[in-house]
């Protein structure tokens, strides 16, 4: 059986990549990872097709959890979630979580095979 993919989705591309590495280290090679972050002049900022990229990247047959840091970022991830097949749509969803300590507490449930829905609600009890 499959774990559940992460993505983190960050307006920055080094805070993305900072998470990444502290799930890598914490968690390990389990679970599928994947992080974007950036704009295409390099600035601050979040683009569709790099979260589906990151999407296709972290994909799982039992889903894909998207940790976001701002707005913009879960709104650029929404609108991939509508962009994605109809058969995958259903598998990833945004938790409404904080970005580093999401993106930990639910590669960390994920890794122990749990289903996406257990994955989602874990990281988003960290959600004040």
């Amino acid at each position: 059986m499959s774990n559940v993919g992460i993505v983190i989705v960050s307006h920055s591309p080094d805070v993305a990549k900072g998470a990444a590495d502290m799930v890598r280290q914490m968690v390990g090679e389990e679970v599928p990872l994947a992080w974007c972050g950036g704009n295409a002049d390099g600035g601050l900022g979040t683009q569709v097709q790099d979260i589906l990229d990151a999407i296709d990247r972290a994909w799982s047959e039992a889903g894909v959890a998207i940790l976001v840091d701002l707005g913009g970022a879960e709104t650029n991830s929404d609108m991939a979630i509508e962009l994605l097949p109809e058969e995958r749509r259903d598998r990833v969803v945004v938790c409404n979580a904080p970005v580093v300590e999401g993106a930990v507490v639910a590669a960390t449930e994920a890794s122990g095979g749990s289903p996406l829905a257990v994955v989602r609600a874990t990281a988003e009890e960290l959600s004040p």
